[in-house]
């Protein structure tokens, strides 16, 4: 059997992992400590920024993060917006950083 982790957990070891590649990075709605769903916002401070939500890759049975949205800072922030209405218990997490880096694709953090 293989032990999940929470989501605060993992929100807090994501964190870490930015900070030590000196990425800016702020919990902007706490969600549900132990199975709430995670969006990350990418900003990166020009206007643009993309939202991204884990995912099951069907093929493979791994989960792996998928671009919700792309576009502008208003555009994708009122998608976040509708999709915390819908679910509550969702974890948002705005990642700044101007060259795009957010690590959701490093070893780990699927």
């Amino acid at each position: 059997m293989v032990a999940r982790l929470t989501t605060d957990f993992w929100v807090r070891a994501y964190l870490a992992r930015l900070r030590l590649a000196d990425i800016p990075a702020y919990v902007v709605a706490h969600g549900d400590d132990t199975g709430g769903a995670v969006l990350v916002k990418l900003s990166t401070l020009d206007g643009a920024a993309r939202v991204f939500q884990r995912s099951f890759d069907l093929m493979s049975g791994e989960r792996c993060w998928i671009q919700l949205r792309e576009g502008s800072e208003e555009e994708v922030d009122a998608s976040i917006r509708r999709q915390r209405e819908m679910d509550p218990d969702l974890w948002v997490i705005e990642v700044e950083d101007r060259a795009g880096r957010h690590l959701l694709d490093e070893p780990g953090l699927g």
